[in-house]
């Protein structure tokens, strides 16, 4: 295996003041802070298009009223895996957010919207009511789906914030000296003698080039949705389908490991169930209708319905199907090995339900950025998909077949589950009652489900100024990272707090890293022969 190069190339193909890798919120960001700053900016993309995995988001960013509320709240999410100066800065930058937004907003004729939102869970002594969220409203004279045809959220476009977020940091780019260059992989890092990262090497239509950083790469190129041999290695279910986006393959982890970065938070990863396509050529799962969130202990809106159960392949339910924050926490429950037959017996799990809970709204909620999809997100294309993902059975006895399942065990757990729905309790696993309804009415519908990956967490531990920090806790010179790229979350997630990372951790490494002083060429020998000397 090629290693980061170490010692300075013959040449220099191109110089910049900083390089960002990526072009999503994150490294949007960190471009624009590092040329706000004064200094010559290089942001490069690996894929044809931008966006990454940013734009199919649902646009919200969190934002908080009180920063030390807020930390309160991160420590606690973060059960010890994140230290407490780095939450710091990310709560502190929530309550800055919202000037900060407005501003990006402004520039590219946007109005923004605003509104309270609390925290996922309840921890004790935690106040979560301090928190909320704050989008993009309306942007003049813009057609999301005219202007970003092969990207899909899990909303039609004209409702869909992360394509309008992606918008006004597009314009914003654009009005800046920032020279962008799509389909321009990064490879590896370059390093002097010393350790210092210098620059890196990334490949183009002309073949591999080496740019110079004269201040610092920053890595903004997000996780590992769409890596499955990285995932077998950390987390323990598969397969894991991503969701969006096949750009995020570990480029910034390896390009980072490769010079010393120490990682975290490799195991957990944003991730709910869904549905896998008809089409076999599809690359990414399909999400399910995404259920709006509920805090324990406050109730859940009246009229949220879930038609459908979740079993096992052996036909028991295992899980509550509507939790507090069903698209991150759902998948882990798909996570159970049995070691009595050697398989996960909830990959795939299986969704029921009867012809009542039929049609209660669109089940499928394709999403994507891929230059070779397109999707009509209208009432009957939904409908279609839908109609070739779900199969029907005309009994529960020709649905226990169709299952592999026994008769005798489906008709039980379907039993007890129609009893809980008139006890309007679910004692097994605390489903909110108002969202139950029973399987009683033929025909039966089903489909597999699969527990779904939409981003990960995980990547190069950074510290408060978003520097990449080695196994012994030093930061590794001129090198950042921000964004998806080793997120802070490593116990709960926040919902909107990893777009509060891309601009929080995106300002921080710009401006720190457009605030070190240049290095040169002969400061690098220098450096050279001081750790030779050594």
């Amino acid at each position: 295996m090629k290693t980061a190069m170490i010692g300075l190339p013959e040449r220099w193909d191109d110089t910049f003041d900083v390089v960002v890798v990526g072009y999503g919120y994150a490294g949007a960001i960190a471009a624009i802070e590092a040329c706000d700053a004064g200094r010559s900016v290089l942001l490069i993309e690996k894929m044809s298009y931008p966006g990454g995995i940013s734009i199919c988001s649902g646009g919200n960013i969190r934002i908080a009223d009180d920063a030390e509320k807020a930390f309160t709240y991160l420590k606690a999410t973060s059960a010890g895996t994140t230290p407490d100066d780095v939450l710091r800065v990310l709560a502190t930058g929530m309550t800055e957010i919202p000037d900060y937004f407005k501003r990006l907003a402004e520039a590219a004729n946007a109005t923004v919207d605003g509104r309270p939102s609390p925290g996922n869970y309840p921890f004790p002594g935690v106040d979560i009511d301090i928190f909320g969220y704050i989008s993009i409203d309306t942007i003049a004279e813009f057609d999301a789906a005219e202007a970003y045809p092969n990207v899909s959220s899990y909303l039609p476009p004209h409702r869909a914030a992360g394509i309008r977020l992606f918008k006004v940091l597009e314009d914003n780019i654009a009005r800046r000296n920032i020279t962008v260059r799509m389909a321009t992989p990064a490879k590896r890092l370059i390093r002097d003698a010393s350790g210092t990262v210098c620059g890196l090497s990334v490949e183009t239509a002309a073949g591999v080039q080496n740019i110079k950083a004269s201040h610092a790469v920053i890595l903004a190129c997000g996780g590992f949705e769409a890596n499955s041999e990285m995932q077998s290695q950390y987390w323990q279910e598969k397969p894991i389908m991503p969701v969006a986006f096949s750009g995020n393959t570990g480029d910034g982890i390896r390009m980072a490991q490769d010079v010393g970065a120490d990682l975290w938070h490799m195991w957990h990863y944003h991730g709910t169930y869904g549905l896998k396509h008809p089409d076999p050529d599809y690359p990414y799962g399909v999400r399910v209708k995404r259920l709006p969130d509920w805090v324990p202990g406050r109730g859940v809106r009246d009229n949220v319905k879930v038609p459908w159960i979740l079993i096992d392949r052996n036909g028991r339910r295992y899980m509550s199907e509507y939790q507090p924050y069903t698209q991150d926490t759902s998948a882990r429950a798909f996570s159970h090995f049995d070691t009595l037959t050697q398989e996960y017996p909830r990959i795939p799990s299986l969704m029921i339900f009867d012809d009542d809970a039929h049609g209660t709204y669109p089940l499928c909620a394709p999403t994507f950025n891929d230059p070779d999809l397109t999707f009509d997100y209208s009432a009957e294309a939904l409908q279609e998909l839908e109609d070739r993902i779900l199969k029907k059975a005309d009994t529960l006895d020709d649905l226990a077949a169709a299952l592999g399942i026994e008769v005798a065990v489906l008709r039980e757990t379907v039993d007890r589950w129609n009893a809980a729905c008139n006890a309007g309790r679910d004692a097994d696993h605390g489903r909110p009652p108002t969202s139950m309804m029973k399987i009683a009415k033929a025909p039966f519908y089903y489909a597999e489900v699969w527990p779904l990956c939409q981003n990960t967490h995980g990547g190069p531990v950074h510290n408060v100024h978003q520097q990449v920090m080695n196994g012994y806790g030093e930061a590794i010179p001129r090198l950042y990272a921000a964004g998806e790229l080793g997120g802070v979350f490593g116990h709960l997630y926040l919902a909107g707090g990893n777009l509060a990372e891309c601009f929080v951790g995106g300002w921080v490494a710009g401006r720190h890293a457009a605030a070190l002083p240049a290095w040169t060429d002969s400061s690098a020998k220098e450096n050279r022969v001081a750790a030779l000397h050594k």
